[in-house]
């Protein structure tokens, strides 16, 4: 279950990486990208970012700022996001109002100077406002 697309000589569509996440998971994709168009200037990418473990995935940009990659996964799909330094007053101002899976994403993410980056599987519309609320906190809305 939750399998990538980890062949690295197939490059995915659009199209390939919906029949992968599944009805359930492209709805809740389709909201992230309507999210991040409609509050950004939003440059997107196919990429094999990072190599064999994470596959094939789309790296959304607000210009020239890196704000999240989302690798599509059998039945679902995981938004990876660095939160840094200077973002974490406003995380530590927000924590309390986050699930409880994003507050234990965060006690355990991979660690990165005093911030961190999550991968952070999106299952349920709860789970996307964390995530938006998270890209908020990276980047302030431009729209």
């Amino acid at each position: 279950m939750y399998e990538r697309m980890l062949n690295k000589e197939a490059k995915p569509s659009l199209i390939d990486m919906y029949s992968v996440i599944g009805n359930d998971g492209t709805r809740l994709l389709k909201q992230l990208d309507e999210f991040l168009r409609s509050s950004y200037d939003i440059v997107s990418e196919i990429k094999f970012p990072f190599g064999s473990n994470y596959g094939w995935g789309i790296k959304y940009s607000h210009k020239a700022k890196h704000l999240c990659y989302m690798f599509p996964e059998n039945g679902a799909f995981t938004v990876t996001i660095q939160i840094g330094k200077k973002e974490l007053p406003k995380l530590n101002k927000k924590m309390s109002s986050f699930c409880q899976k994003t507050k234990e994403l965060w006690e355990h993410r991979y660690p990165c100077g005093e911030g961190g980056w999550l991968h952070y599987r999106v299952l349920n519309v709860h789970e996307l406002e964390d995530i938006k609320e998270l890209i908020r906190i990276k980047k302030n809305p431009t729209r």
